[in-house]
């Protein structure tokens, strides 16, 4: 695993960091009340402005990570990170960024968007929350298990887009943070949910990153399961018998299912294949889409197991995703698309087929199961749902622009979600970075969809 890399000496240290959670109105924000401001934005789009009028911009006018207050905080180093440790109470209050990358991309004006700072901006001044950024690109990543346990007693953890494709190595440049990094991080904070923790925001790269790991997790589980020989107080192995039946049914699904193309390409023959996950899009989405409701495929037509398409209308119709209501109430609702490559339609209905079919052969064994070395598959989800797709000329174009990852407790039933979205709600139709547009007032931000989508994905997320 990489260790923390020198970063720009330019950069605010944590002397400056300040200790007390608010800019807007120092040590008045709390959970209760941010969830109040995220509540009372999403209640119309014609209220007047809450909070203060303070100009978030440094003096200078400038709005850059590690320039001033409100963003200052930056982990720059390990012992920046070991700071926070000491100071939980700022991890508690704040929204943890992680960037893969140092832009999710490069708009038509040229320039490169560093879209973590809309997120930031967002935050501060619709409900005074302030952010973390961890720039993995740049410092590099320690211990997965460390750092997720930490920023996940935030208010949220949003894993932000970048340039390189999931599916090809070499394009993760970095010589910090390689792909195998970012995997071992994602993979951690996608069976790390619980009672306790902060919901996930995955956006763009962050939601194919979240796909791909989703089929590693399955390709583990079924790996442990099936070199399982026994288990403790198993006597008659009808724990093991149960689990590894179903991990061999994902295991021949999963060697069997190809990926095909609305293009006529045949993208991948299995889940060992690099594209089986995420490959090129069939043609590149940039700028404003009208988000559809995702429809279940005709699976004779296109060759998806009816058991795949059958279990996600069962997922669909038990779980709401907020995507999918908002889509439902709302006249229409126009995001920023800025993307080439994209989630596979098909992968996501195979991992919600097969997290569903875990987790029911785990139920009435859980409590055998949860003093065992295969107790880590309790952490995974319960299922996953595509909520919505986009279109060009009513042709779609990307299956898969979104998706609800439920955790269903074994005890209370109760159901957490994180969500993932292949589009940018953070960025306003110009796909401009703050900083470099005309500041956006409270009215615009409120008027804005992709704007008020992310916000009720905080909103929903933090009342799990």
């Amino acid at each position: 695993m990489t260790e923390f890399s020198n970063y720009p000496q330019n950069q605010a240290t944590t002397a400056s960091w300040r200790l007390t959670p608010g800019y807007l109105h120092p040590g008045y924000t709390d959970f209760e009340s941010a969830h109040i401001l995220l509540g009372r934005f999403l209640a119309d789009r014609t209220s007047v402005y809450p909070l203060s009028e303070k100009e978030l911009f440094a003096p200078d006018g400038i709005f850059g990570w590690g320039h001033g207050k409100p963003l200052e905080k930056v982990i720059n180093s390990r012992a920046d990170f070991e700071f926070l440790l000491l100071h939980p109470n700022l991890l508690r209050k704040s929204i943890i960024i992680i960037e893969p990358w140092e832009h999710v991309g490069i708009n038509s004006l040229g320039e490169e968007v560093r879209a973590s700072k809309n997120v930031a901006y967002i935050a501060q001044k619709v409900a005074d929350m302030d952010s973390i950024l961890f720039p993995v690109w740049s410092t590099g990543i320690i211990d997965p298990e460390l750092v997720i346990g930490a920023i996940s007693s935030g208010y949220a953890v949003v894993v932000e887009g970048g340039d390189p494709s999931v599916y090809d190595a070499s394009t993760w440049t970095s010589p910090v943070c390689s792909r195998e990094d970012m995997f071992a991080l994602v993979e951690k904070l996608l069976i790390s949910r619980s009672p306790t923790s902060a919901p996930a925001i995955f956006i763009c790269v962050g939601h194919q990153l979240a796909a791909q790991c989703h089929i590693r997790l399955i390709q583990r589980a079924v790996k442990q399961v099936l070199g399982t020989t026994s288990l403790e107080r198993d006597s008659e192995s009808k724990a093991l018998n149960s689990l590894q039946e179903v991990a061999e049914r994902i295991a021949t699904m999963g060697k069997t299912l190809q990926v095909k193309k609305r293009d006529g390409r045949r993208v991948a023959d299995s889940w060992n294949d690099e594209h089986f996950a995420v490959t090129r899009n069939e043609s590149k989405e940039v700028g404003e889409r009208v988000l559809l409701p995702y429809q279940s495929p005709d699976g004779k037509v296109v060759g998806i197991p009816w058991e795949l398409i059958h279990a996600h209308d069962v997922t669909s119709d038990a779980h709401e995703g907020v995507i999918d209501t908002t889509i439902q109430y709302e006249r229409e609702v126009s995001i920023s698309m800025f993307h080439s490559d994209e989630v596979n339609e098909e992968a996501i209905l195979f991992a919600n087929w097969a997290y569903r079919s875990i987790h029911d052969a785990i139920v009435p064994y859980r409590h055998i199961i949860a003093s065992s070395h295969l107790s880590w598959l309790i952490q995974l989800p319960d299922s996953v749902e595509i909520l919505c797709s986009t279109a060009v000329d009513k042709e779609i174009v990307t299956e898969c622009s979104a998706t609800c990852i439920n955790y269903k407790d074994f005890e209370t039933k109760k159901i957490r979600r994180s969500f993932t979205c292949q589009f940018h709600p953070e960025l306003l139709s110009d796909l401009r970075a703050i900083g470099n547009r005309e500041t956006p007032s409270y009215s615009t931000l409120k008027a804005d969809d992709g704007v008020r989508l992310f916000i009720r994905l905080l909103y929903a997320g933090m009342q799990d």
